[in-house]
């Protein structure tokens, strides 16, 4: 198994998550997932979660 590299952990799981309604992935702050200033792309719902990691 490989190694995990910090830089390639940040950018495949620091700030990505996923809406919790259609699935999609988006990179945002946080801060604004948790404030609700963020809508989904593709279905314009605010309920996100964070992605899981594998």
């Amino acid at each position: 198994m490989a190694t995990k590299l910090p830089a390639t952990q940040a950018r495949l799981f620091k700030n990505m998550f996923v809406c919790k309604n259609c699935k999609a992935k988006l990179r945002a702050d946080p801060r604004k997932i948790l404030e609700g200033k963020v809508r989904c792309r593709k279905c314009l719902k605010k309920a996100f979660r964070p992605i899981r990691k594998k």
